[in-house]
């Protein structure tokens, strides 16, 4: 057996690995609103030391969804609810209305979910571009947010020159056009993480992104173009806990960057050794340390 023969069985073992952990946090689906959104959740023991511990919510990236957080929802799930949401156009979830959306398109979107789920008060978590989605949340609904977690946030380019901001959202619309889903997951996946990373979560991070939709991507890279997080974030500013954690080797949200937004938060930052973008994935247990500390300390 040659080596790409070896890569390929290696892959598919951890794929049915990982189709096996999944089913135990199969797809749920909720109307919220005018929309509906999937997600998948770990129901907790609903306290911690004789207190009831708040929910936690977990925002993914651009080429990701909710099963990308099954490593958390396995370790933290047994303390506390953990819900991921597959972002509006990802998974089940309906899209946003606005081909050229806002962060506050998707922002009234998890407003409505939370609803639905009755949860007036929550741990909110953000990996990228979901720190986005929940910056624009925590500015508009602050009473909702007892602490906010930005990790590898991407800042957006609305404060960007014009021209900037069209070339970015233009040549990445180029790219999903020319290669689709899965020659994105084949080009772009290895960017997510670092030299550290093992073949399973080389494999994880091509899985999710293999399975987002062309529609739903679109209109994520049109909000990437559109937003401005440091806005948010200054808004958030004695009204929130914030934190920002990020990879020691990530690429694409570079710690100087996530150390900028920290700055304009005025929120503690955090680097991970040996982790990249995707760094939840390729190094879960200082993650899910990470998170489990975030969210009793608030």
């Amino acid at each position: 057996m040659n080596d790409a023969m070896l890569t390929d069985a290696s892959s598919a073992a951890t794929l049915d690995t990982l189709d096996t952990r999944l089913a135990r946090f199969a797809p749920r689906r909720v109307q919220a609103g005018e929309a509906a959104v999937s997600y998948r959740e770990a129901p907790g023991a609903g306290s911690e030391d004789g207190n009831e511990a708040l929910p936690l919510v977990l925002l993914h990236g651009i080429g990701s969804g909710a099963a990308s957080w099954v490593q958390q929802m396995e370790t933290l799930g047994a303390s506390r609810r953990v819900i991921a949401w597959d972002a509006p156009g990802y998974g089940a979830s309906t899209p946003v209305a606005n081909a050229s959306p806002l962060a506050a398109d998707y922002a009234r979107v998890l407003t409505d979910w939370l609803d639905a789920l009755d949860i007036q008060r929550c741990v909110l978590v953000g990996h990228s571009l979901g720190a986005i989605i929940a910056g624009a949340f925590a500015a508009a609904h602050p009473q909702r947010v007892s602490g906010l977690l930005l990790i590898s946030p991407a800042a957006g380019y609305g404060a960007a020159d014009p021209q900037v901001r069209a070339d970015k959202r233009d040549a990445r619309l180029a790219m999903l056009a020319d290669l689709g889903p899965q020659g994105l997951a084949e080009k772009r996946s290895a960017n997510m993480l670092s030299a550290h990373a093992d073949d399973a979560s080389r494999a994880w991070v091509r899985w999710n992104m293999a399975r987002v939709l062309p529609h739903g991507y679109a209109q994520a890279t049109h909000l990437l173009a559109n937003a401005d997080l440091a806005a948010d974030l200054a808004r958030c500013v004695n009204r929130v806990p914030m934190a920002v954690a990020v990879g020691a080797d990530d690429t694409i949200t570079p710690p100087q960057a996530c150390e900028r937004l920290a700055q304009v938060a005025q929120a503690p930052f955090q680097i991970v050794p040996q982790a990249g973008h995707a760094g939840y994935i390729e190094q879960p247990a200082a993650y899910s340390a990470l998170l489990d500390a975030f969210c009793r300390a608030h």
